[in-house]
């Protein structure tokens, strides 16, 4: 039996699916808020600029629902929605977490355009958690902190990055493999990949 040709209009399972695992990312995304927001000031007096590694769980949402529907969009709908959810809950950033959810959603979601939403591999997932991390600390950076020192804005963006491409990219792309060898994945590409990688 021949591959199913590959389509790129969003199904109903598509949304159905994208729309529970962001929101389950929104409630991370809460949980990580909490946790961070101590930790962040510490570390940046000790070390200016290097907070922006713990900014990785706020990009992994865009990254994990693109690789799990593979459609145009699902990065930019994965962190929107879970930047809306966690709003709803309650953050001390207000309308600032769905601004930064556009932006990281935007940030990923150009890297797998670039890839023509061909390739879900390690490496565009990599990248993409790259980009979503790139995005958000340009806008860290004029939004939070405008006027900062060359050197803290280059240590923050590195940081963010590496912390994006980490625990975004790489994060995302071993949760979907781990999710698709348990069968949970069976109406999606992700998924027929694993069964017939396992078959093999």
């Amino acid at each position: 039996m021949g591959a199913r040709p590959r389509t790129l209009r969003w199904r109903v399972v598509d949304i159905v699916v994208a729309s529970v695992v962001a929101v389950a990312s929104g409630v991370v995304f809460w949980v990580w808020g909490v946790v961070q927001n101590p930790i962040s000031g510490p570390i940046g007096a000790v070390l200016p600029g290097f907070q922006g590694i713990l900014n990785g769980p706020w990009l992994f949402a865009g990254v994990l629902v693109a690789l799990i529907v593979r459609k145009p969009g699902a990065a930019l709908y994965g962190e929107l929605v879970a930047a809306i959810v966690s709003a709803l809950i309650g953050t001390q950033w207000g309308f600032a977490t769905l601004l930064s959810g556009v932006v990281q959603g935007l940030g990923a979601e150009i890297v797998f355009a670039a890839f023509l939403y061909a390739n879900w591999r390690l490496v565009p997932a990599l990248l993409a958690g790259a980009g979503a991390g790139l995005a958000e600390s340009i806008l860290d950076l004029l939004y939070w902190y405008p006027g900062s020192k060359p050197e803290f804005a280059i240590v923050y963006a590195i940081t963010t990055i590496i912390s994006g491409a980490v625990v975004a990219g790489l994060g995302s792309w071993l949760v979907v493999r781990a999710l698709a060898r348990t069968g949970a994945l069976s109406r999606f590409a992700a998924g027929r990949e694993a069964q017939k990688a396992a078959r093999v």
